[in-house]
């Protein structure tokens, strides 16, 4: 057999191994979106919209420590915000796509499992463990952002949006779509912010960014973490902003750390 056919024959065949990856995935997608469409109870009341409940565990959390520190305007009160639907068919639309987005959420590790089965005969012995350890770092501070924007920053923004009036005279009626568009928009937003430590690690094995950078630069950065927490959760108290600011700098010092680590294995090797 030539050459160029046994690279055609492989050709074939790895594409064939992607066809079936590709039907295996869509397969168990599907069947999680299915599952989580029949329980709309539990994918409405007990997640998407736990944090319109005054007794969700971050206005608990918060009412407490306003009762500790004689501080009651921690406390938030969450029972005056409405949510109304003024479209035919938004919440069952909405209904399907939140199913959608449990469904790839619920499935992702499977989803990196199956890639990386598919590409890992192709990398060498090295690079299999510097892939898993990415892939694992990805997924794990990706998540870490979602629940840092559930359960503090999301919360926060709707207590102080939802309550937000410019005149007694107009009440707050937040649209149904208005609601899942901002709940999913944070939510992805900080996943990809906490990607910082990831990035940071990429740009530093290709030689772009240095420790030396980013400390020069950690007072700017400071201020620009302020600034993004300001636009985050635009209630005015310096209680909210921290507890935005605090995991942010966080990311950043562990950036930082991140960038070190492979200047000294560089500095090592050489």
């Amino acid at each position: 057999m030539s050459q160029s056919n046994s690279s055609d024959n492989t050709f074939w065949g790895h594409l064939e191994v992607f066809r079936w990856v590709i039907i295996r995935s869509l397969l168990v997608l599907t069947a999680v979106a299915i599952g989580a469409f029949c329980f709309k109870d539990f994918l409405f009341n007990g997640l998407v919209l736990a944090p319109m409940r005054q007794d969700f565990i971050t206005y608990r959390g918060l009412c407490w420590l306003a009762s500790a520190t004689g501080m009651p305007d921690l406390c938030p009160d969450i029972s005056q915000v409405e949510l109304i639907n003024i479209n035919l068919a938004s919440q069952f639309f909405i209904h399907m796509e939140m199913a959608g987005v449990v469904a790839l959420v619920v499935t992702f590790p499977y989803l990196i499992t199956e890639l990386w089965l598919f590409v890992k005969p192709a990398l060498y012995q090295k690079e299999r463990g510097a892939a898993v350890s990415a892939v694992v770092s990805f997924v794990l501070l990706f998540f870490a952002g979602v629940a840092v924007s559930y359960f503090i920053i999301f919360p926060l923004t709707l207590n102080f949006l939802g309550n937000y009036q410019v005149s007694e005279a107009v009440a707050n009626q937040i649209s149904l779509n208005s609601y899942i568009s901002s709940f999913l928009s944070l939510m992805f937003m900080m996943g990809v912010v906490f990607e910082m430590p990831v990035v940071a690690y990429f740009f530093a094995r290709i030689g772009v960014l240095k420790s030396s950078l980013l400390k020069h630069y950690r007072k700017i950065a400071i201020v620009v973490i302020m600034i993004l927490a300001a636009v985050i959760t635009p209630s005015g108290d310096a209680f909210t902003m921290m507890m935005v600011v605090v995991p942010l700098m966080l990311l950043y010092e562990l950036s930082t750390g991140v960038v070190r680590r492979v200047e000294s294995r560089r500095a090592d090797r050489e």
